[in-house]
């Protein structure tokens, strides 16, 4: 209906999860709306990954009544994470899931089977077609990250990218490109992200909003600089560099 406002890409209601009766995830409420970047940042332990598994569906929200997960307007708490894939949601781990005797070009292809982008073009956009025919076992972990990001693009799943933390174990070198190529999904192509990172200084010029989140809830969300500046955060990350 023409003047209806345009559902956010995410928008997270009242999420919950508990396990034996202790609260991990407590009412977090959070929107993503189109092409925006948010960070969530949070102490160890604060609830950062089992966000993400509720929102890409490896964990159920426990009572559906008390959370909500819906994409493009569509609730998808009880969908399979299969169904929520079809949907255009990628996610990475904070582990990489490569297989060490396949080329680059192999694992583009094999997730192309699903897709509808041609391998080349992913490779590219990560800047990876130059290594197309190296073995995942011979890449860097930077490099290997961004065969994540190809793989997720050629299977299609590009609506929502979800990084879990995609710097984790990366040599301090190889920490600009793949910043870059991230930058660029998120600029060029107008992609909508959100990505759990621990350091602040990758983050700045980077996202546009950081939810900080503290012992399952959300403390804060605002500008990166705000959140910097912001008490309640500082307090949150005593004895951790923001």
């Amino acid at each position: 209906m023409a003047g209806e406002p345009t559902p956010d890409v995410l928008a997270l209601t009242g999420l919950s999860w508990s396990v034996g009766g202790s609260a991990i995830l407590s009412g977090v409420d959070l929107t993503v709306g189109e092409g925006e970047f948010v960070a969530v940042i949070g102490p160890n332990g604060a609830g950062k990954t089992s966000l993400f598994n509720l929102i890409s569906g490896l964990t159920r929200a426990t009572g559906i009544h008390r959370g909500r997960v819906a994409v493009d307007g569509a609730d998808i708490t009880t969908e399979a994470p299969h169904r929520r894939a079809r949907r255009g949601i990628g996610r990475t781990f904070q582990s990489s899931s490569v297989f060490p005797t396949m080329t680059v070009a192999e694992h583009v292809a094999l997730a192309a089977r699903v897709g509808r982008v041609k391998e080349s073009d992913a490779l590219d956009r990560v800047r990876l077609a130059e290594k197309a025919g190296a073995l995942a076992a011979d890449l860097s972990h930077g490099d290997k990250r961004k065969l994540e990001l190809a793989m997720l693009l050629a299977s299609g799943a590009g609506r929502l990218l979800l990084l879990d933390e995609p710097m984790a174990g990366v040599a301090s070198g190889d920490v600009p490109g793949l910043v870059e190529v991230i930058r660029s999904l998120h600029r060029d192509e107008g992609r909508t992200v959100l990505m759990v990172e621990h350091h602040m200084e990758v983050l700045l010029g980077l996202a546009d909003r950081v939810a900080v989140m503290h012992h399952g809830s959300l403390l804060a969300i605002d500008t990166p600089e705000r959140i910097m500046a912001d008490a309640r955060v500082q307090e949150a990350y005593v004895g951790e560099a923001l």
